[in-house]
């Protein structure tokens, strides 16, 4: 008869193994009821082991009844914020619940492919990167204002920290679950991206691209990022140049800490 401690252990394992892998996906939500089934569809039939962490910012068009309206699933992690705080407060608050061996950013206004993600994963899987960045194709089909910032921020994200990209802006961005977890976020909106780009630079960390599809929307159709993102990311990549590692590298024993009011969770049965 086992005894009770090797019990655990295999628990132990088994749970181990079950995130080895596992690709933790995302998916901040604001005000997008007219889409929100349309993508949990679309990722959930990506063709790649995952669970699915959604987090409701603030919405007041429905997105919210219909989230609680989804059947519980094993691979899926609902959470409401008690307000409106941002995309990156959202991502900070889900990295709280993420358990797989990857952690990759979806944004939830359709421009971006979920069966792009095998792809994406594949040089975090081989070992030849620790984070990839999803590629854009070079074509300012998204709007010249918008594709003119994009290669501003990239531009400015080379010149302060050699980091010889080609899209910093872009939504998709995947990585090693041990590697994110070294760095304490303080974003609240947009600003997540040059944020978590110039701390992973300042960590030596080399960021490996892939081409992925991209079909832009518009203002009207829902787009949210402003002109003011576009001077706070400028602002976040001059700041995280000359601040002190010692001041964002988090600490092996400190776990991921989200400081924003929470009013439903729901976790997966098992």
């Amino acid at each position: 008869m086992r005894s009770l401690a090797a019990v655990r252990q295999e628990e132990r394992v088994s749970a181990s193994d079950r995130w080895q892998g596992c690709v933790s996906v995302i998916v901040p939500v604001f005000n997008e009821a007219a889409h929100i089934h349309e993508i949990l569809q679309a990722v959930q039939a990506s063709p790649v082991k995952k669970e699915i962490i959604i987090v409701d910012d603030g919405s007041s068009d429905g997105t919210r009844e219909k989230l609680r309206a989804l059947p519980l699933l094993d691979d899926l992690t609902l959470v409401f914020h008690e307000r409106n705080c941002g995309k990156g407060a959202a991502i900070r608050t889900a990295l709280a619940y993420t358990r797989g061996e990857y952690v990759l950013i979806q944004d939830s206004d359709l421009e971006y492919d979920p069966q792009d993600y095998a792809a994406l994963l594949r040089p975090l899987q081989e070992g030849r990167a620790n984070v990839v960045y999803g590629r854009r194709p070079d074509r300012p089909e998204r709007g010249l204002r918008f594709f003119l910032g994009a290669k501003l921020l990239t531009h400015l994200t080379n010149l302060l920290y050699g980091a010889g990209i080609h899209d910093e802006a872009t939504c998709y961005k995947v990585f090693r679950h041990s590697v994110l977890s070294e760095i304490r976020l303080e974003c609240h909106r947009f600003e997540f991206c040059p944020e978590v780009t110039a701390k992973l630079c300042r960590m030596g960390q080399k960021i490996e691209e892939v081409p992925v599809s991209y079909h832009p929307r518009s203002a009207v159709e829902g787009k949210k990022i402003r002109h003011s993102d576009g001077w706070l990311a400028i602002w976040t990549l001059i700041r995280y140049r000359f601040v002190s590692r010692g001041r964002w590298v988090r600490p092996k024993a400190e776990k991921p800490q989200a400081p924003f009011e929470v009013n439903f969770t729901r976790l997966p049965s098992v």
